[in-house]
């Protein structure tokens, strides 16, 4: 069902059936034709839907609808709301609310989901902790499989995941996990102890998120045990949450690398003031650091004017050593978030680059030459001025392409937020200087 239909079928006030239409659609789905409605309509459409299947579509919706929405039910509609949500969705909600509103929501909800999402809005933003369900199945390590198998259908129908399940000393700290498959494959009177995987892999409550989705990138894990200093179990991070973590950070990577201070908003939904504040930043710096290569085109004036047809292919050599570079970084820092190179592979890192770095410029001279002799008409002399910088900006431009981000990231700092607007200003500057450079040895120029 498009949007248009379901707008007919409120116009024409046929509730009963938009509400039949609604039901059979997936959560997510649901979710998204109340997205692309108007405000208006949003809250009552929401209001449709039976409880049993509110809970679930409100899970699916963003943000910002979430707290339109949630905020205008009545108190025992927005309770409801928030008790059959996941732990981990409704302090995702809550944590983007002023507290008066947060303090009103929580009031009516239940001891035990006070104390749940209390807990987890306790932990620093971006840390496991922040985005662990605490909604888990959990076995005892001397129950039999017959034992576990009737604890998941008691318990599990509230549980996030139940196609793993993670296992507990008396202390509850983590010793193992089996898997339902196990379950369902091992003999009734089995101890967990003996079918159970020992060497359990988890985070800690303060693991970055970003690490968190690179460990379950690299188990192919679809939960995760999250304990705390004393390995005790106290939650999981399921592979849907790994998906919106690792969508986030890469969105956020784009927006640094292209000099844009991150977003939180979708695009359609962000202000053009607030686009203008996370974008002007770095384009005044641009402007500012462009000067720079303004300063060198005056120094080399003099040479400028003898050989006038220099000027023709500034921007060609500022561009290509410019696209070099991104190309460069923009690899290295892929690398480096994926963990496959460290500070210590500089030097293999450098000597794969020099030598990539000369092929290409290589390659792109030799193109180029053909182009300036027998299209541009230009004297040899010339065209070898422009080649012979072409390899060399090539060169030194990779050079800064991959080490840039290795320095940076030793200092600590975050490579994508430095790498393209700090890279593109080197790399003007050093372009137009080899240029030049290299044109007043070879043309005799005066400087």
């Amino acid at each position: 069902m498009d949007i248009e239909e379901i707008k007919a079928l409120v116009n024409s006030k046929k509730y009963n059936e938009l509400r039949s239409t609604l039901v059979e659609l997936n959560e997510a789905d649901t979710a998204a034709a109340i997205e692309e409605l108007p405000k208006e309509w949003q809250m009552a459409i929401f209001r449709l839907l039976p409880k049993d299947k509110a809970a679930d579509v409100f899970s699916f919706l963003p943000t910002d609808v979430e707290q339109e929405i949630i905020t205008s039910l009545t108190g025992k509609e927005a309770t409801e709301i928030i008790d059959n949500l996941m732990a981990d969705d409704a302090a995702d909600l809550l944590e983007e609310m002023p507290a008066t509103v947060v303090k009103r929501l929580l009031a009516g909800t239940t001891a035990e989901t006070r104390r749940t999402i209390n807990h987890l809005l306790k932990f620093p933003e971006d840390s496991a902790g922040s985005i662990m369900t605490v909604e888990f199945v959990d076995l005892k390590e001397n129950l039999t499989v017959s034992q576990s198998i009737d604890r998941i259908r008691d318990i599990g129908l509230d549980k996030e995941t139940v196609n793993t399940c993670f296992v507990l000393d008396s202390a509850r700290k983590l010793v193992g996990m089996v898997t339902l498959r196990s379950l369902i494959l091992s003999k009734p009177d089995e101890i967990i102890e003996e079918i159970m995987e020992e060497n359990v892999i988890s985070v800690e409550t303060l693991t970055d998120q970003e690490e968190v989705a690179q460990i379950m990138s690299k188990y192919d894990f679809n939960s995760l045990p999250v304990v705390d200093s004393e390995n005790r179990l106290v939650g999981i991070i399921t592979i849907d949450d790994v998906v919106d973590i690792i969508q986030e950070e890469a969105t956020e990577d784009i927006q640094k690398m292209a000099g844009i201070m991150p977003i939180d908003t979708p695009y359609m939904k962000t202000t053009s003031f607030e686009l203008w504040k996370k974008r002007i930043v770095w384009l005044l710096l641009l402007m500012i650091s462009a000067t720079f290569t303004g300063k060198i085109i005056t120094h080399f004036e003099s040479a400028l004017a003898a050989a006038i047809i220099l000027t023709a292919y500034i921007p060609m050599i500022m561009d290509t050593g410019g696209n070099t570079g991104s190309q460069t970084s923009t690899m290295i820092i892929r690398a480096l978030s994926l963990n496959e190179i460290g500070h210590g592979d500089i030097l293999k890192i450098i000597r794969k680059e020099m030598l990539t770095a000369f092929v290409c410029g290589l390659t792109l001279a030799a193109a180029n030459f053909l182009k300036l002799i027998f299209i541009d008409k230009l004297t040899l002399p010339v065209a070898a001025v422009i080649c012979i910088t072409l390899i060399i900006a090539v060169m030194v431009a990779d050079l800064v392409g991959c080490t840039l981000p290795v320095f940076v990231t030793r200092l600590g700092l975050d490579p994508t937020v430095v790498a393209a607007p700090i890279m593109t200003t080197i790399i003007d500057a050093l372009s137009l200087l080899i240029y030049f450079q290299v044109a007043t040895h070879l043309l005799k120029l005066n400087l």
